[in-house]
């Protein structure tokens, strides 16, 4: 028998580096590029119109918007505005529904824009050669708006490397190779905090209630900050039997909600060792209590080196891409695996993200519990999908998370 291999939803013309999900109209955002080498490889950010055609979940391209000479290389998603970071910047991006009559007078004037064609039109479905994926042509247009644009990192070699909302998308966090966190206002992209955060390159970062904020650096910490004053630094390994002896280093952070309780919250991180050895030690995933930062549970998570991690809508699951292109979904309460697929895109995996619970999220899961995204290096878009698990596993669930 072949390897099992996960469907491909989509193709790109050039590297994946980043997605979200809108969930009200359905839409699956990706985008990368090639960057300012003049090799031919285009810049963009793509948008997806998600749709369940047989059964099945598709994706047909509904909006190619061109960034010029600028890769972007993380999304942040808040209602219908992206924060895209570019280089050492960050570009906000407003999208909206176009109206079929206001579409062809701009058609009528002439586009110069290059690249995978846009649905519009009467109801026909083609296939975009240069981009492999589907176009349903349905007279359904978006109109994307370049916003404000930023620089957010002053390093030697610049480069924002995350970026993140507060829970009423207000504010946005970038973090960068120069190790400062700088916080600006939307849409105005007004600076009201920055500060040092760590010594050398932040990794990641994420915004939970009350203004807390968790950074991870290549420093070898993780810390929890109140604005700029620090409140603690994580000890993900101080109840744990000795280790080997080789230096971990936080690689990512993400706050996710503890289903079936409205004042739970947890935050996830994932550890890595620092140097890559010829016999890898395993990398980690851990729980923390959201609101005193105590670990609660880790668990060892394989030997492939973890790159990305996200964490459903719920909070139940948590996805993990691994830079040797492995994708896994793991159960949140107990840090148990429930799907793996091996190399699926056979290239570092350069984010993953669940496909949200609102909106029209639930519709197109069907009849599956979770749906989770993947994209990589190789310009492949892929979709893992997670069976309705039986009632005695739920209830076995629920008995945990009472003792718990």
């Amino acid at each position: 028998m072949g390897r099992r291999r996960a469907p491909e939803l989509y193709r790109a013309p050039f590297p994946l580096y980043a997605l979200r999900v809108e969930p009200s109209a359905g839409l699956l955002i990706t985008a990368g590029g090639g960057g300012a080498a003049k090799t031919g490889i285009k810049n963009g950010v793509h948008f997806l119109q998600l749709e369940r055609i047989g059964g099945a979940l598709s994706a047909s391209l509904l909006h190619s918007h061109d960034t010029e000479t600028k890769a972007t290389m993380n999304l942040a998603l808040a209602g219908n505005i992206l924060a895209a970071g570019q280089d050492a910047s960050c570009q906000l991006l407003q999208f909206s529904p176009q109206d079929q009559e206001t579409s062809d007078k701009q058609d009528n004037a002439g586009s110069q824009e290059e690249g995978p064609r846009q649905r519009k039109g009467t109801v026909t479905t083609t296939e975009t050669q240069e981009t492999g994926a589907s176009t349903q042509q349905e007279g359904v247009e978006l109109n994307v708006e370049n916003l404000q644009s930023v620089q957010t990192d002053f390093g030697s070699d610049p480069l924002q490397k995350t970026v993140c909302f507060n829970h009423d998308n207000t504010l946005l966090a970038t973090g960068g190779t120069d190790g400062f966190v700088r916080v600006w206002q939307v849409p105005s992209l007004e600076k009201v905090l920055e500060f040092k955060a760590h010594e050398g390159e932040i990794e990641d970062l994420a915004l939970g209630p009350g203004d807390k904020m968790v950074t991870t650096g290549w420093d070898f910490k993780a810390c929890v900050w109140q604005r700029d004053q620090l409140v603690t630094g994580l000890r993900w390994d101080e109840n744990l039997p000795p280790l080997p002896d080789t230096p971990y280093r936080y690689q990512a952070c993400r706050f996710g909600w503890v289903p079936d309780q409205p004042a739970g919250l947890r935050l996830f991180t994932v550890q890595i060792p620092h140097k890559r050895l010829r016999r890898p030690p395993p990398c980690y995933l851990t729980a923390w209590d959201g609101h005193n930062f105590l670990p609660l549970r880790t668990q060892p998570c394989g030997n492939e080196v973890i790159s990305c991690l996200s964490v459903s809508e719920s909070g139940t699951f948590l996805g993990l891409g691994t830079v040797t292109g492995s994708v896994a979904i793991y159960i949140s309460f107990s840090l148990q695996r429930l799907y793996y697929l091996r190399e699926a895109h056979g290239i570092v995996v350069t984010d993953v993200v669940f496909m949200p619970e609102q909106g029209r999220g639930r519709e197109l899961l069907g009849s599956h519990e979770a749906a989770l995204f993947s994209v990589a290096v190789d310009s492949r878009c892929q979709l893992h999908l997670l069976p309705i698990r039986p009632k005695t596993t739920i209830l076995r669930y629920h008995s945990f998370q009472e003792q718990s």
